[in-house]
């Protein structure tokens, strides 16, 4: 069996019922073929099945093509925050939309016993679906190319000249004698030491 096809057709959102706040999870499954829709509140349990006629009134109403986009258009009312349902006696309308044109779904309560049975089964779907992303994400990270997270990086390291053969580096210059401290490769001046007359000079 081929579990990727069957995620892609599995959906969990809340929704909320506008007359209290209340919140409720929504649920997709798709069951030999066949697409079911639930609603519960961790107590109990109303599901439909999407049957033939359902699912044309789903694609005409909304002109979808296929119960794939049926499942894009549900993910989209429930994550804008459009869908919502309102609870009766024994069954629960979907509504996908705010408007009163918008389509709505009706689901039935099912039993105690069926619903403990479906709540145990969607606690596990919910498990196998969080782990079949989680492996895919982490397949994804694991593999991609052009990153390597054992690779050092050194950005922040400091810039080390590079050596000469005598140990000193390419910004450091020997000092001759003579040269002056303050400001190298300039010759240091000697203190002036005054005009000095030739003796004989006075005898002329």
């Amino acid at each position: 069996m081929d579990q990727s096809g069957s995620f892609t057709k599995q959906l969990f959102f809340t929704v909320s019922d506008k007359t209290d706040g209340s919140k409720y999870l929504c649920y997709t499954h798709d069951c030999s073929g066949t697409l079911n829709i639930g609603v519960t509140d961790a107590e109990d349990v109303w599901r439909t099945r999407i049957t033939d006629e359902i699912k044309t009134q789903l694609l005409k109403h909304y002109s979808l093509k296929s119960i794939e986009d049926c499942i894009v258009k549900l993910r989209s009312s429930c994550g804008t925050g459009n869908a919502s349902v309102s609870v009766e006696v024994d069954q629960v309308v979907l509504h996908l939309g705010p408007s009163p044109k918008d389509m709505a779904v009706t689901l039935s309560k099912l039993p105690d016993d069926d619903g403990k049975e479906e709540l145990k089964q969607l606690l596990f779907r919910m498990a196998d679906s969080l782990s079949h992303c989680q492996a895919s994400e982490g397949a994804k990270t694991l593999y991609s190319p052009g990153k390597n997270f054992h690779k050092r990086s050194n950005e922040f390291e400091p810039r080390r000249q590079p050596q000469r053969s005598n140990g000193l580096s390419t910004g450091s210059r020997k000092r001759l004698p003579g040269d002056s401290l303050i400001n190298p490769g300039t010759r240091s001046k000697k203190p002036a030491t005054g005009v000095a007359f030739d003796d004989d000079a006075d005898d002329i």
